[in-house]
């Protein structure tokens, strides 16, 4: 499999930066986009190319009924994924610094190196960790995330310039659209979802062949069909939760993070209406593409049950996708018992100019579905 490579994303992106008006902001993005992305792209597809020749025994691993979790973003996609990621026996999945390095050669290396440094003492992880919780602890009350926690897998399309990863930094919304994959034209689709299949098949190599691969990307809501067409045998999660929140909750979460990074505020407000149009699509068309593969195993949970009960939540889940929960799993669940979820954004509909009514009928079934008419938005 060729390392995939979306240069027409990759030239948008390029004219993009062109307009930027910060001068220093627009040489360090050309440095990252002339530099370090083409350098890694080819350093990845090297070693890509050098995977089943190194590594005969890739050719024999099977991605066989991955799980899927997805759902609008703040709807409990984040937590049902580190729960079901704590069962490590069963699951195989993406750390957050594995993603950057998709081939299993470099995988292999990095694990090396990290033993190695291990019985040295553990210097390098130390200062690995160090730089860590400098970058990551503002945002952890906002989402948790970390160099070696399990992330989303959308994150391993980086360096191939169709991964949600570059609108984080960059609120290019509209412009850059990385979310309608199934609207792509059917060559292209399939290529990426091809090549994100091969991502997959390099980390069950090199976490265990006989693991079931456990991805959790609200992204994917906008690549369902594709999902299904690429894994037929996929089993997916839906996670639903009241629009009231999610929606103003996204559109908080990315606006913070665009303003720590002082992009301009047009450019902002632009992006999150964009967003705030995304998330309808985000809730309906999951619903649609399911309705339309009536045997592809899927989950429903709603976010208040997760939350309420993570433990009866879990087992549930496991009891509708038939597996079952060891005793070393069982006791992880009794742990998260009882933890509190609670996140530092506070957000409104009014500060977004949404209005709940106009949420009300464009999501008119679900709302009579989960019953959301029973809840006052949040302030």
């Amino acid at each position: 499999m060729i390392f995939f490579f979306d240069f027409a994303r990759y030239f948008k992106i390029l004219r993009l930066i062109r307009r930027e008006q910060d001068r220093a902001r627009r040489r360090s993005l050309y440095r990252t986009f002339l530099l370090v992305v083409p350098g890694l792209a080819v350093l990845h597809a090297v070693c890509f190319a050098l995977d089943p020749i190194v590594f005969p025994g890739l050719r024999r691993t099977k991605v066989t009924g991955p799980v899927f979790t997805i759902g609008h973003a703040r709807s409990g996609t984040t937590l049902l994924h580190r729960l079901m990621a704590a069962d490590t026996d069963r699951f195989s999945c993406f750390l957050l610094y594995e993603m950057f390095f998709p081939s299993a050669i470099e995988k292999k290396v990095l694990r090396l190196m990290l033993r190695v440094d291990a019985r040295l003492g553990g210097r390098l992880r130390r200062r690995i960790e160090a730089w860590d919780e400098r970058k990551f602890s503002k945002s952890r009350g906002m989402h948790e995330s970390g160099l070696f926690k399990p992330e989303e897998d959308d994150f391993v399309l980086a360096c191939s310039c169709c991964s949600g990863f570059w609108i984080v930094l960059l609120p290019y919304m509209g412009e850059v659209d990385t979310y309608h994959v199934d609207r792509w034209p059917d060559r292209k689709r399939r290529r990426m979802m091809r090549f994100y299949k091969e991502c997959l098949r390099r980390q069950l190599y090199v976490n265990g062949p006989e693991k079931v691969h456990l991805s959790k990307n609200p992204a994917f809501c906008g690549r369902v069909e594709s999902i299904i067409e690429t894994f037929p045998d996929a089993r997916i999660i839906v996670a639903v939760r009241n629009p009231y929140e999610t929606i103003p909750s996204l559109l908080k979460l990315l606006q913070t993070s665009w303003r720590l990074r002082k992009r301009d505020e047009e450019q902002i407000r632009s992006s999150l209406r964009v967003l705030a149009d995304y998330s309808f699509h985000n809730y309906l068309h999951p619903q649609e593409v399911l309705d339309r593969h009536p045997d592809i195993e899927r989950v429903i949970v709603d976010y208040r049950d997760l939350v309420a009960d993570p433990q009866g939540t879990m087992k549930s889940i496991y009891a509708e996708l038939g597996f079952e929960v060891s005793p070393g799993y069982a006791a992880v669940l009794a742990r998260e018992q009882g933890r509190p979820h609670v996140s530092t954004l506070r957000y409104s509909l009014e500060e977004y100019g949404l209005e709940a009514n106009a949420i009300r009928e464009r999501l008119a079934p679900l709302f009579e579905q989960f019953r959301w008419d029973e809840e006052v938005p949040s302030p």
